[in-house]
């Protein structure tokens, strides 16, 4: 299993732990489908009313799409499958509110998650960045996510500048990006005490309100989402190339913190 679920029956809360942490916590194809099983059976499992998403260790929260995934592409220029379109709560049609706790770093494929959690607490060195473009790639569904939930100018810079910038927590926190900053030590329990303060709410009218919520903006979101396919398509290099670009990079190479 590379997904833990943990539940906490008294306060009425799930913890859901991507347990990767050799790879960053990486998504391969089982994570990816152990993800969507956790967010569907939590719908149906009325003891959970909130739930705290986080990944293992301090180092990274997530870092995407694990790079050893091999995903066959259909002939025809006008699809793309992507196997992280599937692992976020709302794609699985949950609606109890998701609290994102995120240490280290959280770059591409994290953006899915975070895009569809309710809000974020990081930890003070949690850092967020979007590789994409230093590698041949389109930022098209990460940044249609991180558009809701940045100024326009923030996620274009992250989309664009690649692996040569990171955000800070504390730039994060400025953007409105993180809600709340904790120590490395504190995160998790600062994003269980607003999980089980949600949780003892009537878990009616914390629904109710969170599909309000996302439906202020879910019309633009769906309709930015459907032209991501063909934007790939039109845009990623060669796999070969892509590889290529990966291979070549420095492991430690000096990027900019902001």
């Amino acid at each position: 299993m590379t997904l833990r679920v943990e539940r906490d029956g008294a306060a009425g809360v799930a913890v859901l732990t991507l347990d990767r942490e050799r790879r960053h916590n990486a998504i391969d194809l089982a994570t990816a489908a152990e993800l969507a099983s956790a967010w569907r059976e939590l719908r149906f499992d009325d003891s959970v009313r909130a739930v705290v998403l986080t990944g293992a260790g301090r180092a990274a929260f997530c870092t995407g799409i694990d790079r050893g995934v091999e995903v066959a592409q259909p002939a025809s220029p006008y699809s793309v499958d992507d196997p992280l379109v599937a692992i976020g709560p709302k794609a699985n049609d949950l609606w109890k509110p998701v609290i994102a706790a995120v240490n280290g770093m959280a770059c591409g494929g994290a953006f899915y998650l975070l895009g569809e959690a309710e809000f974020i607490v990081a930890s003070s060195s949690a850092t967020f960045f979007d590789p994409h473009t230093t590698y041949g790639m389109v930022s098209a569904y990460e940044a249609v996510y991180m558009a809701q939930r940045m100024p326009f100018g923030e996620v274009a810079r992250m989309s664009l500048m690649g692996t040569a910038e990171r955000l800070s927590a504390q730039r994060a926190y400025e953007t409105g990006l993180v809600s709340e900053l904790a120590g490395p030590g504190e995160l998790l329990e600062a994003a269980l005490r607003s999980a089980r303060t949600l949780a003892g709410f009537p878990t009616e009218a914390v629904q109710g309100t969170v599909r309000a919520l996302w439906s202020a903006k879910q019309a633009a979101l769906q309709q930015a989402l459907s032209q991501a396919p063909a934007l790939i398509a039109l845009g990623n290099l060669a796999p070969g190339r892509q590889a290529e670009l990966f291979g070549a990079r420095r492991p430690g190479a000096e990027f900019r913190l902001r």
